[in-house]
């Protein structure tokens, strides 16, 4: 029924036949498959064209799915696309039944001849799996290997490593009736290939209109090997059919429709954000639906949820449409008022000469902010044109589309490559003006000058006066502050440094922080750029998240700049998230994720607040509650798992060894780490617990195998009879 109803949504979009039902190519590709791998972290794919199909589907965000596997008939030519590039590895095809889908795939391609010829290249493993199977595959590595390409059926590869001419001459030969079994990743090109966008991708070139894309994005697992591949995928992981959903239940409360709506709008959301934009009719058809939807819901003057889909999808086209436009077209957006803010009409609007450092990398503060739907220019030498360095309006990064809740636009920090000597951007949300350096830039001091822009509440430790701070720069108009220490930098609400006296002291205290964070780490104090905390209407995931820049929520907005109460009481979560930045995965392993972190809250708390290390948070505050819990589970067995699930619980351990031994063993052994040859780096997580016992246990002067033993931490026997020679230490209140 499902399938009756997807291809008849294909047919009404699209005005033409499919001549292959769903269900047949899905059942063809499937033949003995129940579960494939998840190499890695896999991503999706969206699909806007009626010879697409779903073949396999993955978790995504709450209660939706998108494809991981696609097969599209495109004209003459057929492809089969997987969500990751470790599908063509040994590993992954040695997992579950992921080689019998890829022995599927490639007789589908080749339209069950089965004489015909394979294509691989540079994928030996997939090659080598290939001619065990008795498949006539054939390397096509080396130079000149697209003239090999007559001779195949079938060409297997990683669009990712195709060159940008072999791209074209590929896609010809595909248009000419062939097949095309490809692998790659989106979120993972996105990363190695900064400044680009999804659209850019190297497999979304190559199948341009054949309307397959890799998107950006993580997919999550639906069986304990990887995906299930009985679960069939809703007709709305399609876009077709998810814009013809949206149409006809928009206005619908029933829970079976709500429940397609909510994955109708997520893969359109998906959509949005991958096609490219010479698929006109797909995007006007998306604008056409979203004409009508109320200013107020726009102006999210309160949150939009999932039972606004037509909303949530108004404001993903303006959103899309704002970054294609160019700067003079771009208006104010209607929640710009409500977050990040207006700025006064009467405000001025300023030039400012900055030098920037570019031995510095990541953002530069300017002390300026752009108002939304203005333009501002930016210009820069022509010599350091082209050369990586960018101009970003607003320091609120995260993105919110996979929340099922919006309290603010869910993308409103928007970065432009500065080309050319003269630049001209706009945000339709404003924000402030940073500037971006790449790694390892080497143009030196560079002179930027900013015109169009808005003063903001600026102050930079050591070199702001103080006077005139007070009395004229902390009520600059902008809705947004940064205070700039020599470690760490704050933006706030410009509400916060309104009646702030002394943000040199401030600073001074957060530049402790982060000194405090490198004692620990066993790095230099001197960074090589500064940590930065912004305060958000809404973030992306928990209370607050380590990152750069470091996220918040905005009810501890006041807080931060609120010296006296610091000093006083700490703030335990803006500690925990800074020692995120710091924290290493040689010393971390399995479980203790939330565990080390807090190594670095409890050194704040007593080598800048002065106060006993335990203090900062109610969990572990009360020893005697602490030290009943650990003998609780001690006397339940000690059960490992049990003690991975319960960071407080695991912490306690940690904290025996300072009580007992102080900071110095342990931050002895966390600089050890540092300077570890790769060789002697702990890869597996037994190697990670097996160093860690055993450089602490040399740190202290102690046998700590059997101290292990008591909490139930697994180690190796070689690991215990490397410290056996030592005295064997357990805290006597572990033995009452």
């Amino acid at each position: 029924m499902r399938c009756g109803l997807l291809l008849m949504c294909y047919l009404l979009f699209a005005g033409c036949a499919y001549s292959t039902p769903v269900e047949d190519i899905r059942s063809q590709l499937l033949l003995g498959v129940t579960e494939i791998a998840a190499p890695g972290i896999p991503g999706p794919l969206v699909l806007t064209s009626t010879g697409a199909v779903p073949v396999v589907c993955a978790k995504a965000g709450e209660g939706v799915v998108e494809p991981v596997v696609a097969a599209v008939r495109w004209g003459k030519a057929r492809a089969i696309v997987l969500g990751h590039p470790g599908y063509f590895g040994a590993e992954a095809i040695r997992t579950a039944a992921t080689g019998t889908l890829l022995l599927n795939a490639v007789r589908w391609l080749s339209e069950g001849k089965t004489n015909a010829r394979i294509g691989v290249y540079r994928q030996p493993d997939l090659l080598a799996f290939l001619q065990q199977k008795g498949v006539q595959a054939q390397s096509l590595d080396g130079e000149g290997w697209l003239k090999q390409l007559s001779t195949v059926r079938v060409l297997c590869c990683n669009p990712a490593s195709l060159r940008p001419e072999e791209i074209q001459q590929v896609r010809r030969w595909a248009r000419g009736g062939k097949g095309l079994l490809l692998a790659d990743l989106g979120w993972g090109w996105l990363q190695l290939n900064p400044g680009k966008k999804i659209t850019d991708h190297h497999g979304n070139l190559l199948l341009a209109d054949a309307g397959v894309y890799w998107a950006d994005g993580y997919l999550s697992t639906t069986s304990p090997g990887g995906y299930r591949t009985d679960l069939v995928p809703p007709a709305e992981c399609h876009a077709l059919t998810a814009l013809q959903t949206l149409r006809q239940l928009s206005s619908s409360s029933d829970p079976t429709a709500q429940s397609r709506l909510r994955q109708a709008e997520w893969t359109l959301e998906q959509a949005l954000r991958t096609v490219p934009s010479t698929q006109t009719r797909f995007l006007t058809e998306l604008q056409k639906a979203c004409a009508q939807v109320p200013h107020e819901l726009l102006s999210l003057r309160k949150p939009v949820t999932q039972t606004e889909p037509l909303a949530r999808l108004a404001i993903a086209v303006q959103t899309e449409q704002i970054k294609r436009l160019s700067p003079e077209k771009v208006k104010a957006h209607p929640s710009a008022q409500t977050f990040p803010g207006t700025v006064p009409a009467d405000a001025p609007r300023v030039d400012r000469v900055i030098s920037i450092d570019t031995r510095i990398p990541r953002w530069h503060s300017t002390g300026l902010y752009a108002a939304p739907g203005e333009v501002i220019t930016v210009e820069i030498p022509p010599s350091a044109a082209d050369k990586g360095l960018s101009v970003r309006i607003g320091v609120h990064t995260d993105t919110l589309w996979h929340l099922p809740k919006w309290e603010r636009a869910p993308e409103i920090s928007f970065g432009f490559p500065m080309k050319s000597a003269v630049t001209r951007v706009a945000s339709a949300f404003g924000g402030a003006i940073v500037i971006e350096v790449p790694e390892r830039c080497s143009l030196g001091t560079v002179t930027v000058t900013i015109r169009g822009a808005v003063e903001a509440p600026y102050f930079v430790r050591g070199k702001t006066d103080i006077a005139a701070w007070r009395r004229t720069i902390r009520h600059a108009p902008a809705p947004w502050a940064e205070l700039q220490g020599k470690r760490v930098i704050l933006s706030v609400p410009s509400r916060v440094v309104r009646t702030l006296d002394d943000p040199e002291s401030l600073l001074e205290f957060w530049d402790a922080v982060a000194d405090a964070c490198a004692d620990l780490a066993g790095i230099p104090a001197e960074r090589p750029y500064p940590e930065r905390y912004v305060c958000d209407r809404q973030i992306s995931a928990g209370y607050m998240h380590s990152g750069y820049p470091i996220m918040t929520w905005m009810d501890v907005a006041d807080l931060v700049v609120d010296l006296p109460r610091l000093r006083r009481e700490g703030s335990w979560g803006h500690f925990h998230e800074i020692g995120h930045n710091h924290q290493r995965p040689d010393w971390t392993f399995e479980g203790t994720g939330e565990v080390t972190v807090n190594l670095f809250s409890m050194y704040i708390y007593h080598k800048v607040l002065g106060q006993p290390f335990d203090q900062g948070h109610p969990a572990i505050r009360d020893r005697q509650k602490r030290l009943q819990r650990a003998r609780e589970y001690i006397a339940r067995g000690a059960r490992f798992e049990e003690w991975k699930n319960d960071p407080f619980l695991a912490l306690t351990m940690y904290i025996q060894i300072i009580e007992e031994f102080g900071w110095e063993p342990v931050k002895r052994v966390i600089a050890e780490y540092r300077q570890l040859p790769p060789e002697e780096r702990p890869h597996t997580d037994a190697q990670k617990r097996d160093q860690w016992m055993m450089r602490l246990s040399r740190a202290v002067g102690r046998n700590l195998a059997p101290f292990f033993d008591t909490w139930g931490v697994p180690i190796s026997q070689e690991a215990r009879d490397a410290v056996k020679h030592l005295p064997v230490w357990i805290p006597s209140e572990l033995q009452e």
